[in-house]
């Protein structure tokens, strides 16, 4: 195995959204869609209460996976876990991951929506502007009262979320993807994650909204793959450098 991916969902989300993801890289990787718990009738485990219990279970759950070759990637609420993740696992002297890509979320300091206060009615609109919770969900009153509680928990994380300063960048290489189209987090905000990255590989965009990859996958895959074999480069020439 050359490397492990990680790719974490967005809110309200599940690995079911990036199910056809694996089959889209390297043979040789190890494409892992970790959920956050809660999700769905059949997961017993309480939904996480904000962004650092969030990033607790992870690290708990996927200690043994954590080493060696790995890289992390998050879609909107995912890219908060990945950022954290990133920032613990070097905060604990553990091992960092190669190379961090967050997707559809602003650098921190960015303006907070508070869509996990508006009432059902408006929320269904706001998701269904957005696009990444099916109809069923949102039109169906039982669906929408067992699927409520998770998006807006979910929602209330990433709203709450509060890092605290950069004391120095981070030492890993950095990509950053959006949609032309997001009206959530515009092209702009995402920039702003240059200033957070010791080693910025670049943000790229791709027609589409905030779930812009739906209709891109395959050239996200090849972006995405492009830039963790520039990470692995760079990590190699620096090893080689003479100290």
């Amino acid at each position: 195995m050359e490397l492990r991916l990680f790719v974490f969902h967005h809110a309200g989300g599940s690995h079911l959204m990036y199910r056809d993801w694996p089959e889209r890289f390297p043979a040789d990787w190890e494409v892992r869609t970790p959920d956050a718990p809660g999700r769905g009738p059949m997961d017993g485990r309480p939904p996480a209460a904000d962004a650092a219990a969030l990033v607790d279970h992870f690290l708990d759950e996927l200690a043994a996976e954590l080493t060696g070759r790995f890289a992390l990637f998050g879609h909107s609420m995912g890219a908060v876990v990945a950022y954290e993740l990133t920032r613990r696992l070097i905060a604990e002297g553990r091992t960092p991951p190669v190379w961090l890509g967050l997707s559809s979320r602003g650098a921190p300091g960015g303006q907070t929506t508070h869509r996990h206060l508006l009432s059902d009615a408006d929320l269904r609109g706001a998701l269904a502007a957005m696009g990444g919770t099916p109809a069923a969900v949102l039109e169906h009153p039982e669906l929408w009262e067992l699927f409520a509680p998770v998006i807006r928990g979910d929602l209330r994380l990433v709203e709450t979320w509060r890092p605290g300063p950069v004391a120095e960048p981070l030492p890993v290489p950095m990509s950053v993807f959006g949609g032309t189209r997001d009206e959530l987090v515009p092209p702009g905000r995402l920039a702003d994650w240059s200033g957070v990255a010791g080693h910025f590989l670049g943000r790229h965009l791709f027609d589409g909204d905030h779930f812009y990859f739906r209709d891109h996958l395959t050239a996200l895959a090849g972006q995405i793959t492009d830039d963790v074999r520039k990470a692995l480069a760079l990590a190699e020439d620096f090893r080689t450098v003479p100290r």
